[in-house]
């Protein structure tokens, strides 16, 4: 948690991926009480790679930070009806679900009948709830032809999982407002997300539905160019590569003035600045590999000029300002199974609030006592006849816990 804005909601998380997981971490950093439901011995993505030497996940532990987690066998009745409980439960800040486990036991009407305001948010790839991945369908939005030098003989996918990271902040976002609603009118809601609407409609509000409907046109694929305005990469003297962007007024002004771009280059407005785009790049190319990055870095710097050297993630790390220990979203954590690492909070500053630490992600079932205890009010007796039985599990069952990190 890093601001305490959502308490006393409780969510009850039952997700694996990205989406889902992606939506509970940004509520829990906004102070929810994110309660995942684990399988015992982890779900399908609690061994995805990378993976730490000892076999613990990099991946699952850097989205499920800042939550608790309650491991259940949800293939027995007992343990389903542990979890229905939990979502269902009395109180003003529960009742809430989020998932992308499609099951019909975790359905809105089946839980519904046991909480009236019951809110629950399923994610799901397709909006006939047929399975879809951020890659099939990123597929089918255009972008894979119009990426570099793609074509649909010859397409470009990026690595950037976008649509499942849209899906999920949209999903987080639709969660508070269900929440806000349900406050003021005592109902509940049932909200679907699929991850195809996420991408779809996204294409559809930047223009490129439009665009292809009443101009008749396809975007075309421009290698590193920037549409409808300027910008693209160069290289420098000394081998390295920044991008550079020239959109607003200001940005271009400062451009022209230190790369010595021309009068006529100066007065153009954005629309003819694509269309010139390669006579200008060829100016800025040369300006730019008659220098080391080092003096263009200080001179772009100097004019205020809009651009960005290319690192690798490893640079990023080690060279960017913008990242540690001078700016507070970013901190380090000792994640049990992991070590200690970098990470990041939620990338909101509040003003006048102070951040609370970023809690690292638990050992599958590290809560299952404690939740089972608060939540359901279930005394030592009955928790340890559900360990004995195998229904629920706690941290010790964690198949890395004796594992080095």
């Amino acid at each position: 948690m890093n601001y305490p804005l959502l308490k006393p909601l409780r969510v009850i998380e039952s997700s694996a991926f990205v989406a889902a997981p992606l939506a509970g971490l940004t509520l829990a950093q906004f102070g929810a009480d994110v309660i995942r439901i684990d399988m015992i011995g982890g779900g399908i993505d609690y061994g995805r790679l990378p993976l730490m030497p000892g076999g613990r996940s990099i991946y699952w532990t850097s989205l499920n930070k800042d939550k608790r987690s309650v491991a259940v066998d949800i293939r027995r009745p007992e343990g389903r009806e542990l979890v229905q409980a939990l979502v269902t439960a009395p109180g003003e800040g529960g009742g809430v679900l989020l998932t992308n486990i499609g099951t019909p036991w975790l359905s809105h009407a089946s839980l519904a009948s046991r909480r009236a305001d019951l809110i629950s948010c399923t994610i799901s790839g397709n909006p006939d709830g047929s399975t879809a991945l951020d890659y099939t369908v990123n597929a089918a939005t255009g972008y894979p032809a119009m990426t570099g030098d793609g074509s649909l003989q010859s397409p470009v996918n990026h690595v950037l999982p976008a649509w499942d990271v849209a899906c999920a902040y949209q999903a987080a976002f639709a969660v508070v407002a269900a929440v806000l609603h349900r406050r003021q009118s005592g109902q509940g809601a049932e909200l679907k997300l699929a991850l195809a609407d996420v991408a779809f409609t996204t294409v559809a509000n930047l223009g490129l539905m439009a665009e292809v409907e009443l101009l008749g046109e396809e975007r075309p694929n421009l290698g590193n160019y920037i549409y409808g305005a300027f910008g693209r990469d160069f290289g420098t003297r000394d081998g390295q590569r920044l991008m550079v962007a020239g959109i607003s007024a200001g940005q271009w002004k400062a451009l022209c003035t230190v790369c010595e771009l021309d009068a006529e280059m100066a007065a153009m407005d954005e629309g003819a600045r694509f269309a010139a785009r390669e006579r200008i790049a060829e100016r800025i190319a040369a300006w730019c590999s008659q220098r080391d990055m080092a003096e263009v870095a200080r001179l772009f710097d100097q004019h205020k000029v809009c651009w960005g050297p290319y690192r690798t993630v490893r640079g990023l790390v080690q060279d960017d300002p913008r990242v540690g220990a001078a700016n507070p979203v970013y901190e380090r954590v000792q994640t049990p199974g992991i070590g200690s690492h970098i990470t990041a909070g939620t990338a909101v500053r509040l003003a006048a609030q102070q951040r609370s630490p970023t809690q690292p992600a638990p050992w599958l079932g590290e809560h299952t006592e404690q939740v089972l205890h608060e939540v359901l009010g279930l005394d030592g007796a009955a928790i340890g006849r559900l360990m004995d039985a195998g229904v629920v599990a706690d941290g010790r069952r964690d198949p890395y816990r004796s594992a080095p990190a």
